[in-house]
C-alpha cells in the first residue's frame, strides 16, 4: 500500500511539472496600437520564456509602452444644421433616436389609437415598423413617424417638445430601455427637403435628404428608406458606445499583465465578460439588418439603391466591422484569462490531491514503524 501512494505521489508530481504555470509570465512583449477609429489590444505570446534582468534600453521601452494611452471612441462627426431662424423655406428636419432594445409594436399600435394624436399605419410587405401620421397638421408638411421593432424611432418635421412627448410615451412599449443621456447623444439629426419635379429621391453634397415629390405612397416608402438607414446608425451608435464602456471595464486587466501583477478578476467575473461580449456580437451580427440588405428592398432596385446610398454616407459596413474587430480582440484578452485562471484551479486541485497523498503515505509509515517497533 505504501509503495502504491508513494508511485501515485512521483506520477503527479512528474505532471505538474509539465503543467504550463507561468502561460502568462512568458508574455514576451505587449504591443498596443492607437488607430483613429478603433482602440485594439494585442497582445502577443511566446509561453516557457525565461526573463533577464531589465538593461536600461528595457526600462526606456517599458516606461514608452506605459506613457501609451488608449484613445477614447471619437463621437461620429454629425451635420450641423442651420438654425432655425435662418433657415430657409421648405427646409425641415428628421431626427432618429435609439430607446431600447425592441418595441411591442402591437400594443404601441393600440396605444397609438386610444391616443389619438396620431394614425399608425403600416407598411407593406414588413411587418417590422409602423407608421404614423399626425392627425393635427400645423402646415402643409405633414408631421411623420416611423417606430422600428428593434427599438428606434424616426421623426419627420417633429419640433423638440413633441419628440419628447414621444420619447416619454413610448416607455411603456420598450424592452430593456436605454439611459436617457445615452439616448440624447446617440441620436441623429438631418435635414430634409423636397427634390425638384420629376427627380428620384437622394443625398445631397451636403448631406441632406431629398424627398422625391410625387403621391403620398411612393413619398411614404422613400421616406421609410432614409429612417430606415438612419435607425441602423443610431442603434450601431448605442452598441459602440455600450462596447466602449465594456471596454473600460476590463483595461485595467492589460496594465496587470503588463507589470506581471496578480489578475484582479474570478472565473464567474470573466465568464460574464464572456456572456456579455457574445451578447453584443449576437446582436450584432444575428439579430439586425448590418451586415446585409434587408428582404423587404429586394423586389424594388430603386429603394434599395436609395437604402445603400443612406449606410454609406452613415458607414454602417465600416463601423460594423470595426466593431467585430474589437469584439475579437476582447474576446482574445477574455480567452486568455479564462485559460489562465483555469490552469491555476487545476494546479491547486493537484497540490491538494499531492498534500493528501502525502499525509497517507505519512500516516503508512507511522503505521509501520510502530508495527516494526513492536
Amino acid at each position: 500500500m505504501t509503495t502504491f501512494f508513494a508511485l501515485i505521489g512521483v506520477r503527479l508530481l512528474h505532471s505538474c511539472k509539465l503543467t504550463p504555470v507561468n502561460t502568462l509570465r512568458g508574455c514576451h512583449h505587449a504591443a498596443f496600437t492607437t488607430p483613429l477609429v478603433s482602440k485594439i489590444v494585442r497582445v502577443s505570446l511566446k509561453p516557457n520564456l525565461t526573463f533577464t534582468p531589465f538593461s536600461t534600453n528595457s526600462h526606456a521601452i517599458q516606461d514608452n509602452i506605459s506613457a501609451l494611452h488608449l484613445k477614447k471612441r471619437l463621437i461620429r462627426k454629425k451635420k450641423i444644421l442651420d438654425d432655425e431662424l435662418v433657415r430657409p423655406p421648405g427646409l425641415y428636419d428628421v431626427v432618429a433616436f435609439a430607446t431600447a432594445e425592441e418595441y411591442d409594436l402591437e400594443r404601441l399600435i393600440k396605444g397609438l389609437k386610444e391616443n389619438d394624436l396620431y394614425e399608425p399605419k403600416v407598411i407593406k410587405n414588413t411587418s417590422d415598423v409602423v407608421h404614423a401620421v399626425a392627425k393635427i397638421q400645423v402646415d402643409e408638411e405633414p408631421r411623420e413617424i416611423f417606430f422600428f421593432r428593434e427599438g428606434s424611432v424616426v421623426l419627420w418635421n417633429v419640433t423638440e417638445l413633441e419628440s419628447s412627448n414621444v420619447l416619454n410615451f413610448l416607455r411603456k412599449y420598450e424592452f430593456d430601455s436605454y439611459s436617457e443621456s445615452m439616448v440624447q447623444e446617440e441620436s441623429e439629426k438631418m435635414n430634409y427637403m423636397h427634390q425638384l419635379e420629376n427627380l428620384p429621391s437622394g443625398l445631397a453634397k451636403d448631406g441632406d435628404l431629398l424627398v422625391a415629390t410625387g403621391d403620398g405612397g411612393e413619398m411614404t416608402l422613400d421616406k421609410y428608406t432614409f429612417s430606415n438607414g438612419m435607425s441602423l446608425s443610431v442603434k450601431l451608435a448605442i452598441w459602440e458606445a455600450s462596447l466602449e464602456k465594456y471596454i473600460d471595464t476590463i483595461e485595467f486587466v492589460t496594465e496587470d499583465l503588463k507589470k506581471g501583477n496578480k489578475i484582479r478578476m474570478t472565473r464567474e467575473e470573466v465568464l460574464r465578460k464572456h456572456g456579455e461580449l457574445f451578447a453584443l456580437r449576437h446582436l450584432i451580427n444575428l439579430g439586425s439588418d448590418l451586415l446585409d440588405t434587408p428582404d423587404f428592398y429586394w423586389e424594388n432596385e430603386q429603394l434599395e439603391s436609395l437604402y445603400i446610398q443612406v449606410c454609406n454616407y452613415f458607414a454602417i459596413a465600416k463601423r460594423t466591422r470595426v466593431m467585430n474587430e474589437k469584439i475579437n480582440h476582447c474576446v482574445e484578452l477574455i480567452e486568455l484569462l479564462s485559460t489562465h485562471l483555469s490552469d491555476k484551479h487545476h494546479i491547486r486541485l493537484e497540490w491538494m490531491i499531492i498534500v493528501l497523498i502525502m499525509v497517507e503515505v505519512a500516516f503508512e509509515t507511522i503505521h509501520y514503524i510502530d508495527r516494526y517497533m513492536n
